[in-house]
């Protein structure tokens, strides 16, 4: 169990962390939930020890291993695959030893600790995960050097993965990954092992693999039980019942200050007023917990043009003499939300940038409305902003002639307040960057936004308000974003980018989910319907079918351990045994690798068997 007890902490004198106090039992999945800088990512440096504390205690179990992604992995000339696999050091170690290692008892050590950790199924346990992010078999061989710092970071959270440390920290991992891999972590991280802690603002995520929610607000810590959702409903209702019952005692004191104001000076009254004086002094204030506004996103409204406002026909478009898109047959209206799906090196960048006129095509034909006006927004944008200007100075660039004060307007419509606007853009927030951007992404009021991931940095509340803009905005949205949530609220239409082109996809959300998740699960064949009353001699076979399952699983049990006492044994690693010693280790692997696929076998087979006997 993590438990958080009293703990306090204080930044430049403010303080963050304030008795705070929490219980997480092992194994648990939890959301940890709060505004921006409410002091999540502090909450985690002090769990780590990475920060002391001023008051309180955390506790961990004994020799618990704690992991969580700091940073990307250096670039350097390691493959991919190498450098998850070091991560679990104690297998790293033990494969180092068992080259070198001459003393038979300790070889024998050494291959059954490594037989015990699984040690041999850990290269194509690390292949997958790799996978699962987004790294295909040939680029898992590649050095770390080919890949940027993003995708290096998707190295780095493929590492703590594979170490399935006892307690993962995890501070906005879908931030550097593209929907598919967020989709696949959400997965992965349900079935994790161990306990999980993490900070996110992706309200699907948090609804899909979390069992509880960590909320910081008002310096102290509050656990719900249940997904977001849940957690929302809940915190809804307490804020509701607190506003409803502060008012009752503010009118109350009112009523009696009031008796008291009259009353006080006049003799006859004067002990009834001294006694109310006293009720109200010994009122405890009722706490309305801070609420974050919500921080609205005003986009300008676009004046209507005839439809489509683009059209592609037989486009093709690339970088050089390099084709990444072709054979593009699309059309956009001014009212469509468009999502564009698909993994990353497919062609959605590629795409906006076409779209968006920083691109042209190499082939084909792109119809325009003569008067179309285009918003693009993309992460690297943020970078590009000026940080030692501040936003006024970032609009007073494109809108020279306008009054300070409608320049203010503008950014306050995408809550960037009056302190924020003249705060040099160094020292604003990620999601205050954000904000600026899509700010100046927008100011033209154009009739189609491109968006490339701009949730990002933001919060919770923040996302809900860009939902909320984008429904009500009159110019067509194209979206790339790993957020399944402002996606299925936003788009109306779904394009796959996939094998060199682009095609409407025709089913939902949902159900891409659910291709992406089973694409590499084992194909299954089909089942015969069964009869409404299976017969008695059907009944007799499935519970035959079970027997000679188990059966099959008392052999391969047999033999798994059989081979483990062989392996145990000191003498197989000395002299001329050693080439006979690997084959065995090569005949165990395959045993335990049979057991896995019987006990699957057996598992189908009981299904079937209770679900014909009811």
């Amino acid at each position: 169990m993590l438990k958080i007890d009293q703990i306090s902490y204080s930044v430049e004198g403010r303080p963050l962390i304030d008795a705070a106090s929490a219980n997480i039992p092992t194994g648990h999945k939890v959301g940890l939930v709060g505004r921006n800088g409410t002091g999540k990512t502090t909450l985690f440096n002090l769990i780590r020890g990475e920060l002391v504390l001023e008051g309180g205690k955390i506790e961990l179990p004994s020799r618990a291993r704690i992991g969580g992604v700091s940073q990307e992995v250096p670039s350097s000339d390691v493959s991919l695959l190498d450098t998850v696999l070091a991560a679990d050091t104690e297998r790293a170690e033990l494969m180092a030893e068992a080259e070198t290692a001459t003393d038979p008892i300790r070889i024998a050590e050494v291959q059954t600790r490594l037989a015990d950790i699984d040690a041999w199924s850990a290269e194509a346990r690390a292949a997958s995960i790799l996978r699962g992010l987004g790294f295909d078999p040939e680029e898992q061989l590649m050095p770390c050097s080919d890949f940027s710092g993003g995708w290096r970071m998707r190295v780095a959270l493929a590492a703590v993965l594979f170490s399935a440390p006892d307690l993962l920290l995890l501070d906005e991992p879908t931030n550097y990954l593209d929907l598919e891999g967020a989709i696949w972590l959400e997965n992965y991280l349900a079935r994790y092992p161990h306990t999980v802690l993490i900070i996110s603002h992706d309200r699907g995520l948090l609804n899909r693999a979390v069992g509880a929610i960590l909320h910081l607000e008002d310096r102290k810590l509050t656990l719900y039980q249940g997904p977001y959702d849940t957690f929302a409903e809940t915190r809804a209702a307490r804020l509701a019942a607190a506003e409803s019952e502060a008012k009752r005692q503010d009118a109350r004191r009112a009523h009696l200050q009031s008796y008291v104001d009259r009353f006080r000076y006049k003799a006859d009254k004067a002990k009834q007023a001294q006694s109310r004086l006293k009720m109200i002094q010994k009122m405890k204030p009722i706490t309305r917990p801070e609420e974050a506004a919500l921080k609205a996103f005003t986009f300008p409204k676009p004046e209507e043009l005839s439809p489509p406002i683009l059209q592609l026909e037989g486009a093709s478009v690339g970088y050089g003499d390099t084709t990444v898109l072709s054979r593009l047959d699309l059309r956009i209206d001014q009212d469509d939300r468009i999502a564009l799906l698909g993994k990353n090196g497919e062609g959605k960048s590629t795409l906006s940038k076409l779209l968006s006129d920083r691109l042209h095509a190499m082939s084909g034909r792109v119809t325009k409305t003569n008067k179309l006006r285009v918003g693009y927004f993309a992460q690297h944008q943020v970078d590009e902003l000026f940080i030692d200007e501040t936003p006024l100075d970032h609009i007073r660039r494109l809108r020279p002639d306008e009054t300070p004060a409608k320049l203010r307007a503008r950014l306050g419509g995408f809550g960037i307040g009056a302190e924020q606007a003249d705060t040099v853009v160094g020292r604003l927030s990620g999601g205050q960057k954000a904000r600026l951007s899509l700010m100046l992404a927008t100011i033209d009021a154009p009739h189609m936004l491109i968006l490339d991931e701009p949730t990002n940095h933001l919060d919770i509340e923040s996302r809900e308000a860009l939902v909320t803009a984008l429904t009500e905005y009159t110019g067509a949205v194209i979206l790339v974003s790993h957020d399944m949530h402002l996606l299925s609220m936003v788009a109306d239409r779904l394009w796959l980018v996939k094998d060199g082109t682009v095609k409407p996809y025709d089913d939902d959300l949902a159900a891409y989910r659910k291709m992406l998740l089973s694409r590499d699960a084992p194909a299954k064949t089909e089942k015969p319907k069964p009869a409404k009353r299976p017969t008695r001699d059907r009944v007799l076979t499935l519970r035959a079918e079970v027997r000679k399952c188990e059966e099959r699983l008392t052999k391969l049990n047999e033999m798994s351990d059989k081979l483990a006492k062989k392996l145990a044994d000191p003498t197989m690693y000395e002299g001329e045994r050693l080439a006979e010693a690997e084959v065995w280790q090569r005949k165990y692997a395959e045993v335990r690798e049979a057991l896995d696929r019987a006990e699957d076998l057996w598992m189908r087979a009981q299904e079937r068997l209770e679900t014909a006997e009811g």
